[in-house]
C-alpha cells in the first residue's frame, strides 16, 4: 500500500470517528455505533499496513479505546431496546441534503432482519412507488437478509390506481427473481406512517418514504428502467 494510500486511509479513519465522536455526545447512539464500527475497521486496516512500530503502538491504543466505547453503546443499546425505552429523533430541515435512506435506515439494519414491515398511506404516485421501489433496493443489499416485505398502503381512488397496481406487481416480480416476497395490502383508514424490521427497530417516520423533493425525472413513468439493477 502507498503512502499516499495510507494516508487517505487514516484520514478517512479520523473523519468517520470524529463523527462518531460528535453523534455520541448528541446520544444518538446506534448512529454513533456504526460510525465507531467503520472507523475502527478502517484504523485496523491502517494498522495492518503500517510499518512504523510507534504507529502501531498509537493506533492499536485508539483502536482499544473505540472498541472498548463501542462496547459499552452495545450494552447500552442492547438494554434500552429490551426495556422499550430507546428513542432517536432526527429532523430533516426544507432543502436538506445527506439524508439518503441508507443514512437513515442502514444503523438499523443487521444480520438478523429477515421480514420488513411497511405502513405508508402514500405509495401511489410514481415518484412514490420509485421511493419504494429504492428502499426495497437498499434491503436487499444487506447485511440483512430479507425474505418477506410487508406494505399496508391505500389505494388510489383518483383514476390513478391502474398505474399505483402495476407499478407494485412490476417491483413484486422484481423481487421474486431475488427470493423476497412483496405481500401488499390496503386499508382506506391508514394515516401513520411507520417501518418495522423483525429484529426488535420501529421506525416513525413522519412524511413516510416520501421526504425527497420530486425530480423531473420522476415524471418518466414505473417502466423507464430496470427495477433492480446489480
Amino acid at each position: 500500500m502507498s503512502q499516499s494510500v495510507l494516508t487517505g486511509m487514516e484520514n478517512s479513519a479520523a473523519s468517520v470517528l470524529k463523527r462518531a465522536v460528535e453523534l455520541d455526545n448528541e446520544s444518538r447512539l446506534q448512529s454513533s455505533l456504526v460510525c465507531y464500527q467503520e472507523g475502527i475497521d478502517l484504523l485496523l486496516q491502517v494498522l495492518k499496513a503500517t510499518k512504523d512500530d510507534t504507529k502501531k503502538v498509537y493506533y492499536r491504543q485508539k483502536i482499544s479505546t473505540y472498541m472498548d466505547r463501542a462496547e459499552v453503546i452495545k450494552t447500552q443499546l442492547n438494554k434500552l431496546k429490551e426495556e422499550g425505552k430507546y428513542h432517536e429523533q432526527i429532523k430533516i430541515a426544507e432543502d436538506a441534503t445527506g439524508f439518503s435512506y441508507e443514512k437513515l435506515f442502514k444503523p438499523y439494519l443487521d444480520q438478523f432482519v429477515t421480514e420488513v414491515w411497511v405502513e405508508d398511506p402514500y405509495i401511489r404516485h410514481v415518484h412514490q412507488l420509485y421511493n419504494f421501489l429504492r428502499f426495497c433496493e437498499l434491503l436487499l443489499k444487506g447485511p440483512c437478509k430479507v425474505k418477506t416485505i410487508h406494505l399496508l398502503t391505500s389505494l388510489d381512488n383518483n383514476g390513478g390506481n391502474s398505474q399505483q397496481i402495476s407499478g407494485l406487481e412490476e417491483i413484486k416480480q422484481s423481487l421474486q427473481s431475488y427470493g423476497v416476497k412483496l405481500d401488499v395490502n390496503h386499508s382506506s383508514s391508514i394515516h401513520d406512517r411507520e417501518i418495522r424490521f423483525n429484529n426488535g427497530w420501529m421506525i416513525k417516520i413522519g412524511r413516510g418514504l416520501d421526504y425527497f423533493k420530486k425530480t423531473q425525472s420522476d415524471v418518466s413513468g414505473p417502466h423507464s428502467q430496470p427495477p433492480f439493477q446489480q
